[in-house]
């Protein structure tokens, strides 16, 4: 799942993280803020550092896939060519979700005033403010968050899943 900052992505991951394990398949959530807290807690954000912290999140999707979890990620990733990177990363069972919702929702929802403090000059080249989004373009499911319920796009996503053989009814 990729998308801004307060789109929803993490709200998302875990309500089909759920709705997975409701219905019996194994699944894993790789949430960006997480494992920037985690496994690439070295990493800054300059664009080296991002290149190499998508490419971390895409290695351990593809580790779980093979053992055959449904690995949610939600991660930001701004680039075209992260997302594309992951794609063959991950290879067979990928699945690019763009969560989408327009950045003054995504300024209204921040708890963490996260695009304040950027706005403010406290964190440089913040995605969505001083560094651009690239949307999505050839994706395979396009959610607005700001449109649909939680539940609703958690069915989508489901239905979609299901679609492309990653999991069963």
């Amino acid at each position: 799942m990729t998308g801004l900052s307060g789109a929803g992505k993490s709200t998302l991951a875990e309500a089909l993280h759920k709705r997975l394990r409701a219905a019996g398949h194994a699944s894993v959530i790789l949430d960006g803020d997480e494992l920037r807290r985690g496994l690439n807690a070295e990493l800054g954000f300059t664009p080296e550092d991002h290149t190499e912290n998508l490419r971390r999140v895409a290695h351990v999707a593809a580790l779980f896939r093979q053992q055959g979890f449904v690995a949610i990620a939600a991660v930001i990733s701004p680039e075209h060519r992260h997302r594309q990177a992951a794609r063959v990363i991950v290879g067979d069972g990928f699945v690019e979700v763009f969560v989408n919702a327009p950045l003054a929702v995504c300024e209204a929802r921040d708890v963490k005033e996260l695009y304040a403090r950027a706005r403010r000059g406290e964190i440089p080249d913040f995605t969505g403010v001083s560094r651009p989004f690239e949307e999505p373009v050839g994706l395979d499911v396009e959610i607005h968050s700001d449109r649909v319920s939680v539940d609703d796009a958690v069915e989508v996503l489901f239905v979609q899943l299901a679609s492309m053989n990653h999991i069963g009814q």
